[in-house]
């Protein structure tokens, strides 16, 4: 039983990393001004929505792997998300 747990506790921290830390290249891209013009600000608000959801959803099952790299994505989709708005502001 342990060396399930220990498979279960690798694959899901190996996946939350991946997944996690996929949004750092979109935002070292987006951070520059003016930078975001082809990403699409309904796909930032659905995908940060998405996130935040999952974080509830994650802290009602108590599903703490669930809510850490969800607290991570959507912290980078946001970041991603104020660039775009940003942008938007400045007719970008």
């Amino acid at each position: 039983m342990t060396a399930t747990f220990d498979i279960m506790s690798l694959v899901g921290g190996l996946a939350t990393a991946l997944t996690s830390l996929s949004y750092l290249p979109q935002v070292r891209k987006a951070w520059p001004r003016a930078s975001t013009g082809d990403i699409s600000l309904k796909m930032l608000v659905a995908l940060t929505g998405g996130l935040l959801l999952w974080i509830i959803y994650g802290a009602l099952q108590r599903d703490w792997i669930l809510v850490f790299s969800n607290c991570v994505g959507a912290t980078l989709a946001a970041i991603v998300l104020g660039c775009k708005i940003r942008d938007v502001r400045a007719g970008n």
